[in-house]
């Protein structure tokens, strides 16, 4: 009966951490997001379609709510540099959802600046 219950109990606490990091692999990396908007910028820049590599939005320009409507959306236009925006991935595109969405004007660390 002891073996039993314990194989049981090990078999829930397995699960539930395959279900944690599944669900944390979805939300992005915040560290890796704020590299890759920075370098689409760089990378628009040097192709001459932008003047600085400066980003034009920063994470504060909009909420969070606003932040997950646009990338829900995939309403980017307002980013600029639309050729380097049409190349990233779904996994770059959750990575700066999260830093932007992260530290949006309504979040508990709201970036000022890049």
């Amino acid at each position: 009966m002891f073996k039993k219950t314990l194989l049981v109990l090990l078999t829930f606490i397995v699960s539930i951490s395959f279900a944690g990091l599944s669900l944390a692999a979805e939300n992005g990396n915040k560290r890796k997001g704020k590299y890759t908007y920075r370098k689409v910028y760089e990378s628009c820049q040097k192709r001459g379609a932008v003047e600085t590599a400066k980003p034009k939005l920063n994470p504060d320009a909009h909420s969070q709510a606003e932040w997950t409507k646009i990338f829900k959306d995939k309403k980017f236009a307002d980013f600029g540099c639309a050729e380097e925006w049409s190349k990233l991935s779904e996994e770059q595109l959750r990575d700066i959802y999260s830093y932007l969405h992260d530290h949006a004007s309504d979040s508990p660390t709201p970036a000022k600046c890049n």
